[in-house]
């Protein structure tokens, strides 16, 4: 309904204004009263569609100021009326706060202790250490993984902390052209999404990591097969920094789908190298290989093709059997990824079916400590690294996924909230009232680019400024150092354990050697290279 009315609220009091007015002048003075404070709202909702701090603001003036009064009214009357500072989901008032405070660059800290029951199942915390370390200098700068020494012409250096994959289509060009302008002044990495490298995605010029998903959008052929000479004529451009083959995702894995001709506009269809104004279909999997072996030569032929850069996949873990069949197809070929995206089954920014939401993919804990094992189990670990994403937008969070095995994080809600997002969960109806998940132009023009790629910027250095104060307080002097003995988990009241006493944490070349527990070498024993 306010969506619908948003186009009136300046024409309705406007006509207000000047009927109060007239009701005054030949009526009765009294109607004056009514003019001043119709104009003085009329002087607001002005003011409200020109500035460009506040999106909700932009799109809805006069009307928007209703939910930071609610906001304003202070945490007891959000508290006792909607939610607590806890609760909320997917992402909790409180965890919204710290990224709204710390893309606006304001004060992030909380009084009187924490609001959380740390005697519940589940809670975890780091161990800190009696004898901190001094806390690293510009840590948004230093704070790095290099990926693909050894084996690339070309290997980058990431940040501990980058924009997960997010489409333009999915996300609006302003979103994307905010996310990028921060990644390009903050130096880490923007995921592309597999909807293709987009003119969006290169306008200011940050450093990009170009997904390919199973549509083979941007470098595919009219039948949607792999086009190797359109890839390697767009992996060579300098901006592109990784390659990253989209297995599955969190939020769906094993699901394919598919874009109404309706939204396959001029700009989405250059993108994606699709016809504009078709229905536009990806695969739920890829036709450029059917085997774990043919997976690694599809790497191995990409970091060829894009002059010798780092070259990955990503996946949602879901039969342990397929993650140890790819891992005797390293074996078997010598063949290596420079990286692993691991994500976990509660991630997910765009639509998906609840069934696929809710039940299917490993959690990323669950998924991301299989495939470090595995990778150990091999003893082929310290050759590649492994990216985790899925609900990573506090530095306790990052320094949480390290300890279970990850070199840096991905986060794609964190940034879209860092740009305006509100969570108001209509990414799939093209409705975003605040212009980050929307096609429509009139409710983009709210996401102004500069201000927005400003808090991406703030929203990222100082995320990573918090996890080197995390990492400082364990004693550590990089956050590669986190290990499974860091991070603790309560199981019950009386029962408390470091993840390393949680999970069998496997030696280098314990799989081969067959000397892990039953459980797990029965799929090892099982997976076969040859096939999924």
């Amino acid at each position: 309904m306010i969506h619908q009315i948003r186009g009136f609220i300046l024409p309705a009091v406007t006509l207000l204004t000047i009927v109060a007015l007239c009701l005054g002048l030949f009526v009765d003075t009294v109607y004056l009263w009514g003019a001043t404070v119709c104009a003085g709202l009329l002087a607001v909702g002005i003011y409200d569609v020109v500035q460009k701090r506040h999106s909700i603001l932009r799109n809805y003036p006069i009307l928007g100021h209703l939910r930071f009064m609610l906001e304003d009214a202070g945490p007891e009357l959000h508290q006792y009326l909607v939610e607590s500072n806890t609760s909320g989901a997917p992402f909790a008032r409180d965890q919204r706060s710290l990224i709204y405070e710390r893309a606006k660059n304001v004060a992030d800290k909380k009084p009187f202790g924490t609001e959380l029951d740390v005697y519940a199942e589940g809670y975890s915390w780091i161990a800190h250490s009696l004898a901190p370390r001094p806390l690293a200098e510009r840590p948004s700068e230093t704070l790095r993984t290099r990926v693909g020494e050894g084996r690339c012409e070309k290997p980058y250096d990431a940040s501990v902390y980058n924009i997960s994959a997010m489409s333009f289509g999915a996300l609006s060009a302003n979103a994307v052209l905010a996310m990028n302008a921060g990644a390009r002044k903050g130096g880490f990495a923007h995921n592309t999404g597999e909807g293709g490298l987009s003119r969006h995605h290169r306008q200011n010029g940050g450093d990009i990591i170009w997904q390919i998903g199973t549509g083979y959008f941007g470098c595919r052929t009219d039948q949607g097969t792999f086009d190797a000479e359109m890839f390697a004529e767009r992996a060579t451009i300098d901006q592109v920094k990784m390659i990253e083959i989209k297995l599955s995702q969190g939020a769906k894995p094993g699901h394919g789908g598919i874009l109404p001709a309706a939204k396959v506009s001029e700009e989405i269809a250059e993108a994606r190298r699709v016809p504009a104004n078709e229905t536009c279909f990806s695969p739920p999997g890829h036709s450029a290989f059917d085997s774990p072996i043919g997976l690694l030569e599809y790497v191995t032929k990409l970091r060829e093709l894009s002059g010798g850069k780092p070259v990955g996949f990503k996946l949602c873990v879901g039969n342990p059997r397929e993650v140890f069949a790819l891992c005797k197809a390293m074996v078997e070929t010598k063949l290596l990824p420079d990286f692993i995206t691991v994500d976990g089954g509660e991630g997910g920014t765009g639509a998906a079916p609840i069934e696929f939401s809710d039940h299917l993919g490993a959690p990323l804990r669950d998924g991301l400590i299989l495939v470090h094992n595995a990778l150990v189990g091999i003893g082929v670990r310290d050759q590649l690294r492994i990216a985790a994403s899925a609900k990573r937008t506090s530095g306790f969070e990052i320094a949480a996924a390290m300890s279970m095995g990850a070199d840096w994080c991905n986060s794609a809600r964190g940034f879209m909230l860092a740009v305006g997002c509100i969570q108001a969960q209509t990414c799939h109806t093209n409705r975003c009232p605040v212009g980050v998940t929307t096609q429509d132009a009139h409710l983009q023009r709210a996401l102004d680019v500069g201000d927005k790629g400003e808090r991406v910027f703030h929203f990222h250095k100082n995320t990573v400024e918090a996890l080197a104060e995390v990492t400082a307080a364990a004693g550590l002097d990089h956050p590669a150092e986190i290990t499974a003995d860091h991070l603790w988990w309560r199981l019950s009241m009386n029962d408390v354990r470091p993840v390393s006493q949680i999970y069998e944490l496997f030696e280098p070349g314990q799989l081969i050697d067959g000397t892990v527990s039953e459980n797990l070498q029965q799929y090892w024993d099982s997976a076969d290279h040859r096939r999924w």
